[in-house]
């Protein structure tokens, strides 16, 4: 049986949409294939005409989440710069929406534990993150991907203790201090 042209393509974005966010709301290997699938609304065996393996899965969410999120940053950038980018990373909404938000801050474990091809893909699109908040620092700044890897862990940092903490009051509390460190950090 023939498909209408694109269906193929629509699949496998409907199948990596759908595997982001389960991915980033329950964990890498908490997500069966069969979850996956079943959400995207086609059968198991619909899978392996568009990905290898779950880790081939895996390593292109991670690279399209880290691209899109290099978007958003280049976004912020544009309309508010680097403050507007670290008070949207450290905002109540980021929080409590780990399915739509940062990979890094809701996979970091995990993708320490994937295969050396996926670390790497993490590394080549992470050091482009990188390198777009160190672009957007004062000119003066001395080691601007020194201060950008330190703003990064800082917003990663923050997030995930404030996600992780029983509490909104102390959660609200960690997303502040966060964002004053970081802010202190672009000023050096």
């Amino acid at each position: 049986m023939r498909y209408e042209k694109g269906r193929k393509d629509a699949s496998r974005s409907r199948i990596m949409e759908v595997a982001a966010d389960h991915f980033r709301g329950d964990g890498i290997a908490a997500t069966g294939l069969a979850s996956i699938m079943s959400d995207a609304g086609l059968t198991n065996g619909a899978f392996y005409p568009h990905f290898q393996s779950k880790a081939a899965l895996v390593r292109e969410c991670v690279a399209a989440a880290l691209e899109g999120q290099s978007g958003q940053i280049a976004e912020a950038l544009a309309s508010g710069g680097l403050t507007m980018a670290i008070d949207a990373y450290l905002s109540a909404a980021h929080r409590d929406n780990p399915e739509k938000g940062c990979a890094s801050a809701a996979l970091l474990p995990e993708i320490a534990r994937e295969p050396s091809e996926t670390r790497q893909v993490y590394t080549e699109r992470f050091m482009t993150l990188v390198r777009q908040v160190s672009a957007a620092l004062p000119q003066q700044t001395s080691n601007p991907e020194g201060i950008a890897l330190g703003v990064f862990a800082t917003l990663i940092g923050a997030l995930q203790l404030a996600r992780a903490v029983d509490g909104t009051e102390l959660s609200d509390r960690i997303l502040a201090a966060g964002a004053d460190a970081a802010r202190t950090l672009i000023q050096r």
